[in-house]
């Protein structure tokens, strides 16, 4: 048997999808009765399933890109470090609205790591290539924090203001959209902030972290060497 559904004047598929689920679980149907999804719901379902998969192989491949790109495991940590706080805020404005994780918003987090990355970016490149031109850590990174905020305000400002209509649910359709402009706003908003604070402190602590690995793998030939010499002099 087919049951079709319409929705409800301001009711999103995955609250249907959500509220009908919990229908069913309440008629404690017995085991011989199964039902599922069609349709556009079942499509749903399908992304929804995925998505999560999504943005993990997302991460790992934009890890995979910078480490090749920085000849290092470290920096591209460094970069991704402003995810976290990113995702906390558009989660965040989600559920100050009383809107469900969908499809729209998982596109907003996509958004977002590519958005967020970018500022990273700017200043751990600047603050590398410093590096390299015999400038200690906490010299390059405070340098590339004063040269790189311009750009960084600008960009991150440009994509806040222009999903901004969208999170406010203006046009044809915003209603749907809606969870997308949010997602990128709040996340944005949080990202901006914290980023600019954070990204400088992980950078010279995983730039120490890097120095001591590179000290241990120095000192084990050295002494292995020095173990014949000493012994051919005595």
């Amino acid at each position: 048997m087919t049951v079709s559904f319409n929705l409800a004047p301001g009711i999103s598929l995955s609250q249907a999808v959500e509220r009908i689920d919990a229908a069913v679980a309440k008629m404690r149907m017995p085991d011989t009765i199964s039902g599922s999804f069609q349709g556009t719901a079942q499509a749903f379902q399908s992304s929804i399933a995925g998505m999560g998969m999504l943005l993990a192989l997302a991460i790992f491949v934009i890890y995979l890109v910078l480490g090749i790109l920085y000849e290092s495991f470290i920096h591209p940590l460094t970069i991704l470090s402003g995810l976290p706080t990113a995702a906390f805020g558009a989660l965040l404005t989600l559920m100050l609205f009383h809107i469900d994780l969908n499809l729209y918003s998982a596109v907003g987090l996509i958004m977002l790591i590519g958005i967020v990355k970018k500022n990273a970016i700017m200043m751990i490149d600047f603050a590398v290539e410093a590096e390299r031109n015999g400038k200690s850590a906490e010299e390059a990174i405070f340098e590339a924090c004063l040269v790189r905020f311009r750009p960084i305000m600008m960009t991150s400002f440009a994509a806040l203001f222009g999903t901004l209509p969208i999170a406010l649910g203006l046009g044809s359709g915003a209603e749907s959209r809606r969870p997308l402009g949010l997602a990128v706003v709040g996340g944005l908003l949080t990202s901006q902030v914290l980023t600019l604070y954070l990204t400088p402190v992980i950078y010279l602590y995983f730039d120490r972290l890097q120095e001591r690995l590179r000290a241990r793998r120095g000192r084990k030939p050295v002494a292995a060497e020095a173990g014949p010499a000493a012994h051919g002099r005595a």
